[in-house]
């Protein structure tokens, strides 16, 4: 799910959104969604195409129905951190905030459902269920954001790479309403090279490693973009953790 395309057409009645049990709309009753359908547009970026740049002014914001999108921040010096990924059913942008306060940038062909900003805060205003989901998305994202500081300051290079690879993997399951097991198979979007970026690695590290978990079957690659999971539970332990915790789907 992670790397397929949703086909755009601005016709698509959100009930028919593969994103709709995970997304902002999740807990709307059908006249809530109606109002939703009546305000959104979809949009489709290019890799490589800045969907938002820090500190413009939003006037759009909404939900990635497909494709994978980068959050980072450019210090004055030049040097460019990569902060987090956006995947399926996230949310760019932040309701009653004038700025976006990081770049995000689409990774691989991105497709967007967007609101106007000021018609989505007028329905806040009024659809509390909108605004318990957004509650509960922000604080999932600040529970994935500390696990991230876990995994980048403790975690060897091995570790790293398994908890992404665990980390899409689940995401991928829950999209499609199932369990994480044993020959999952899950796209993986993201070059060598912005694996390295985001983990904090060199190349060469996130090669190597990706080789080593091939040649133990910890993960099988079935081409240049996809990944079978024999065991998972494997998987699990070699990101050091286990099948009764972890990160967040």
């Amino acid at each position: 799910m992670t790397g397929s395309t949703f086909k755009i057409d601005q016709n698509v009645r959100c009930s028919a959104c593969p994103i709709r049990h995970r997304a902002v709309c999740a807990y709307c009753e059908p006249d809530e969604v109606v109002q939703l359908d009546a305000i959104k547009s979809y949009r489709t970026f290019a890799a490589g195409d800045t969907i938002a740049m820090a500190g413009d002014e939003t006037s759009k914001i909404g939900s990635i129905v497909s494709g994978v999108a980068t959050l980072s921040r450019t210090l004055p010096d030049g040097r460019r951190q990569m902060v987090g990924l956006l995947l399926p059913s996230d949310f760019v942008g932040r309701p009653g905030r004038r700025e976006t306060p990081f770049d995000v940038v689409a990774a691989t062909e991105t497709t967007l459902c967007l609101f106007q900003k000021r018609q989505f805060e007028a329905l806040i205003a009024s659809t509390p269920s909108l605004e318990r989901r957004l509650l509960d998305m922000t604080l999932d994202e600040l529970d994935s954001a500390r696990e991230w500081m876990l995994l980048l300051g403790r975690k060897t290079a091995r570790e790293k790479i398994a908890s992404l690879l665990a980390i899409m993997a689940r995401r991928d399951a829950a999209l499609s309403k199932a369990t994480p097991m044993d020959g999952i198979r899950f796209s993986l979007p993201l070059t060598r090279e912005a694996m390295a970026d985001y983990l904090g690695l060199t190349i060469e590290t996130v090669s190597r490693q990706i080789s080593k978990l091939k040649k133990e079957r910890i993960i099988v690659l079935e081409d240049a973009r996809h990944i079978r999971v024999p065991d998972f539970i494997s998987l699990l332990n070699e990101a050091g953790d286990d099948s009764d915790g972890g990160f967040i789907a």
